[in-house]
């Protein structure tokens, strides 16, 4: 599957204003400098592709962004607004969503109560009074929700596995749980980190499609770390590179492919560009 217009568009409006700005991101560790002055941005309708050896400082990146790691220097805007020492929580709410290289389910959950928690924050409205007296508006907000997570289960091909455990899942389904509590509460920010390590080669394509019209229908900004190049390449509509903790390249896929530097850092020659490192996929040892 190649990008949409859609997706292609974006790359042009990203002038207007980012949905995600990462500016000058610097992580130290002692004295090794896990990522130094990273910076570029997200527009909104955009997908961009994060790719470098292990050890580039992807998942470090991805830390900072979702609030897990403070930055020893840099800022980052979420539509606009700094949220560099914002909590998790609050960049949640702001519509930042995010998956992880290894899967963090809520095990002891149902699938669709896994996807459910993720529209929980909102709340029911009316708060006691409203469960006391059993409001109209608390039971049409609860349908709702049951709506949207049924049709998100539906798109992520949960629908078989719904009431099963998530904890007791093969990794390539769980991968799939973890994406529709992600997309199910609309995004404006979509970090997904390794989504297709462990998916057979029908889910990866499922995924594909998922990510592609999550971003059309509500134009929010993707930012996915993958090792199967060929999936970037296909999926994105510029990738970043990163090689020990420093930008090396930035640009659209057709260019990333013929840059001299990535493909001796990363990619190898160009006929092998495009196919899965199957040494890779174990994920990063950031």
């Amino acid at each position: 599957m190649t990008v949409s217009e859609n997706g292609q568009a974006a790359v042009a409006a990203s002038e207007a204003g980012a949905a995600l700005r990462i500016s000058g991101i610097v992580v130290r560790f002692g004295g090794i400098a896990a990522l130094s002055g990273v910076s570029f941005d997200v527009a909104n309708g955009e997908i961009v592709g994060m790719i470098g050896p292990n050890g580039a400082g992807k998942t470090t990146l991805f830390d900072v962004v979702s609030g897990i790691r403070a930055p020893n220097a840099g800022a980052v805007v979420l539509e606009g607004a700094d949220v560099t020492k914002a909590s998790p929580t609050e960049r949640a709410r702001r519509g930042l969503r995010r998956t992880f290289q290894r899967v963090q389910t809520f095990g002891w959950l149902s699938v669709e109560d896994n996807v459910l928690a993720a529209l929980e924050w909102r709340g029911g409205g009316g708060g006691f009074l409203a469960d006391l007296v059993a409001f109209p508006t608390r039971g049409r907000r609860a349908r709702d929700r049951r709506e949207r997570v049924e049709a998100v289960l539906d798109q992520c091909g949960l629908l078989p596995v719904r009431s099963e455990l998530a904890g007791s899942l093969p990794i390539g389904v769980a991968r799939m749980v973890e994406l529709a509590r992600a997309i199910v509460d609309s995004p404006t920010v979509l970090l997904l980190d390794e989504p297709a390590s462990g998916l057979d080669p029908t889910e990866v394509e499922r995924l594909g499609s998922i990510i592609q019209s999550v971003r059309d229908e509500t134009s929010c900004a993707v930012l996915l770390v993958e090792h199967d190049a060929g999936f970037v390449m296909d999926q994105c509509d510029r990738v970043v590179v990163l090689h020990l903790g420093a930008m090396l390249a930035d640009g659209r896929p057709d260019e990333v492919q013929r840059n001299q530097a990535v493909r001796d850092a990363y990619l190898g020659e160009p006929d092998h560009v495009g196919s899965a490192d199957s040494s890779e996929r174990q994920g990063d040892q950031e």
